[in-house]
């Protein structure tokens, strides 16, 4: 057994990093966005923080779940495919590795799965409709965060935010390409994907800002050209693995996705309430205020996505080894996570803790930004053991297939954290913000930790003994 769990446990590491890289460029691409924008100027930086930080949470809304339904849907339709393949009297397939069916001859065969059709075509259908939401209804989301017609944020940052929304079509089909791939067991080709994507980005950001004079318009232009980049790569390297059209109508999954993705939906609503709530009071405070705080919230959600792959890729091992009985290997998996993921976090919060100061000033020079960002360092390196506690439980608990109470439970720690953002920050300021957001993560812990501690919920075989759970199968 020991070797068993030594191999288990190197399987989760693996799997891990490509997951953290390839979750790590988008974050990272927008840092150096933010980078490239204060050095602009505050008023530039807060404008389009406030922008960016809209089109994220609006998008988050349908593509996270549509990114973990997909990844799901693609996995047992491929399992399906290549069972049948390799029962079938013919014979004219040879092995079959990481979603790769090849012929005797050496020629792969493109598959046929509705799943990856319906993920598609959902993708289109949600990234027009953002899109539109995004483009027409700029003024009533910027009214919604507190921007009123005479703040200086309002005209920068609705152009702003008219001209990221022509990519979220791009982004959202790249982030439901992602689902499929890992459906395929792929996790390199998103990453090549992305990394191109992002390198032409970086070359096109100094270039349409500076040497054309575009300012904060060329950097929303070099992001939507490499956000259609990415996915139209995505696109021609599926292509060649599996055929992206429906062969008939019936065939497509949309109700099995709609109401898989229903609670996740809900679960994220929560999470993009409350972290819109938070903006808006921050930008309320002014455009030093939110400046400060683009600069401390993209920080913030970067380094938190180092736990948040491990947690995806401890999700999928779980959910295996459950579906087998294998209820010892789940316990170590789980508590492996579970001690990898506070340990990171606290190594994070040693890291912000010393450089945050530092590495603000590659955000800005403004020196009444910077005072304002070094006052934040405690809250944000002091949370990072409850960011990883938080996402790591949400890893587990997907893992036991527990939407329905990730869901509830996050709309309860939601609905606190929202009471508190809203009167906090006229006592507090910014600070208020800050606190809210720690609050939030905490909650989230406290939440993931009563139900994993639980004897009625579904890791009762922690609680009751190995072997009694192995004679309830």
């Amino acid at each position: 057994m020991e070797g068993v769990m030594t191999y288990v446990k190197r399987e989760l590491l693996m799997l891990s990093l490509p997951a953290i890289l390839g979750q790590a460029i988008d974050p990272l691409a927008q840092l150096m966005e933010t980078a490239y924008i204060g050095r602009l100027g505050s008023l530039e930086l807060a404008s389009a923080g406030i922008s960016m930080n809209i089109f994220n949470y609006i998008s988050k809304l349908f593509n996270i779940p549509l990114l973990s339904v997909a990844t799901s849907f693609v996995a047992e339709d491929l399992a399906k495919s290549e069972s049948e393949a390799s029962t079938s009297e013919n014979g004219c397939l040879g092995d079959i590795t990481n979603g790769k069916p090849e012929r005797t001859d050496g020629v792969t065969e493109r598959k046929q799965l509705s799943s990856v059709s319906t993920a598609l075509l959902l993708s289109v259908g949600i990234g027009i409709f953002e899109a539109v939401a995004l483009s027409f209804g700029s003024g009533l989301f910027l009214n919604m965060m507190g921007i009123s017609m005479d703040s200086p944020m309002r005209i920068p940052a609705q152009r702003f935010l008219s001209l990221r929304a022509f990519g979220a079509p791009a982004v959202v089909a790249s982030l439901a390409l992602q689902g499929v791939f890992r459906g395929f067991k792929d996790t390199k080709t998103p990453v090549l994907c992305l990394g191109i994507g992002n390198l032409l980005a970086a070359f096109l950001l100094p270039i349409l800002m500076y040497y054309f004079g575009l300012g904060v318009t060329g950097a929303a232009l070099s992001t939507v050209i490499s956000q259609y980049t990415v996915t139209f790569l995505m696109i021609w390297f599926l292509n060649k693995r599996a055929i992206l059209l429906p062969p008939k109508v019936g065939s497509l999954q949309f109700g099995g996705y709609i109401k898989s993705g229903g609670f996740l939906i809900g679960r994220t609503l929560a999470v993009v309430a409350t972290l819109t709530l938070g903006t808006s009071m921050a930008a309320r405070q002014g455009p030093v205020a939110m400046a400060a705080h683009q600069i401390c919230i993209q920080v913030w959600l970067a380094v938190s996505l180092l736990t948040d792959a491990m947690a995806a890729s401890g999700q999928a091992l779980i959910a295996s080894y459950l579906s087998k009985g294998e209820y010892k290997i789940v316990k170590e998996v789980a508590d492996f996570m579970l001690k990898i993921g506070l340990f990171t976090g606290v190594s994070l919060s040693v890291i912000l803790g010393l450089s945050f100061g530092s590495l603000a000033t590659l955000f800005t020079k403004d020196p009444e930004v910077l005072v304002l960002v070094r006052s934040g360092m405690l809250f944000f390196s002091a949370s990072q053991p409850l960011n990883a506690l938080a996402y790591v439980f949400d890893g587990l608990h997907y893992g036991v297939s527990d939407f329905a109470y990730a869901a509830r439970s996050m709309m309860v720690v939601g609905a606190i954290s929202c009471a508190f953002l809203l009167y906090a920050p006229s006592i507090l300021g910014l600070h208020g913000v800050w606190l809210g957001l720690t609050l939030f993560m905490g909650l989230r812990a406290v939440a993931g930790y009563a139900r994993f501690l639980s004897k009625s919920g579904p890791w009762w075989f922690v609680h009751t003994g190995i072997q009694k759970a192995q004679l309830a199968i």
